[in-house]
C-alpha cells in the first residue's frame, strides 16, 4: 500500500454514481429509469453505475455534462480521483526502480 497523502489525495473520493444520485438525481426528483433516458443508455447500465459497479467511460462524460450542465473535466476529474485513490491503497508494490538521471 502506497501513501496516499504523499500523492495529495487525503480522502477516499466518492464514486462517481454517488455524486450523481446525491447532487443530481435527487434534488431533481429523478428516477433512474427517467434519467438513463435522457442519457440514451440502458436502464441497468445505468444503475450499475449509479451503484458503484462501473465507471463512467469519456463518452459518458460527455453524456453527463450535456444533460447536467456541467463541464466534461468535472466527471472525468472525478472518475480519474476515484480511480487512482483506489488503485494507490491496493498497489502492492513491484520491482519498478526509481530512474534518475
Amino acid at each position: 500500500m502506497i501513501d496516499c497523502e504523499k500523492y495529495g489525495i487525503m480522502f477516499d473520493p466518492p464514486h462517481v454514481g454517488q455524486i450523481i444520485k446525491e447532487e443530481y438525481l435527487k434534488p431533481l426528483e429523478l428516477s433512474v429509469t427517467e434519467a438513463a433516458l435522457n442519457l440514451g443508455i440502458s436502464r441497468k447500465a445505468f444503475s450499475e453505475l449509479l451503484n458503484g459497479k462501473t465507471g463512467i467511460s469519456t463518452k459518458m462524460a460527455i453524456k453527463l455534462s450535456k444533460a447536467f450542465n456541467t463541464s466534461i473535466q468535472l466527471w472525468l476529474n472525478l472518475q480519474q480521483e476515484y480511480d487512482l485513490y483506489h488503485t494507490l491503497i491496493n498497489y502492492e508494490g513491484d520491482d519498478v526502480k526509481t530512474i534518475r538521471a
